[in-house]
């Protein structure tokens, strides 16, 4: 009777069970990655525009000075 217990393959099964196992955990790390980063690409992008009224908003700009500006992105 003959029992290797997956020690086969002349001597290097442990060698193709770790490389095995590191490329799943490999691919479960981008998979993680890419539902994360998905995720943040769904945040909305501030525009121009908007940066320009909050700037209006704080005073940091005239109504002249923005509706000029304003003018300019449109």
């Amino acid at each position: 009777m003959h029992m290797d217990f997956g020690w086969g393959m002349g001597g290097f099964g442990w060698l193709f069970m770790v490389v095995f196992w590191g490329l799943v955990i490999v691919g479960i790390v981008f998979l993680i990655r890419a539902v994360l980063g998905s995720e943040k690409t769904g945040e909305k992008t501030e525009t121009a525009i908007d940066v320009l009224k909050k700037r209006y908003a704080r005073g940091e700009i005239s109504k002249e000075e923005f509706e000029e500006k304003k003018k300019d992105l449109i």
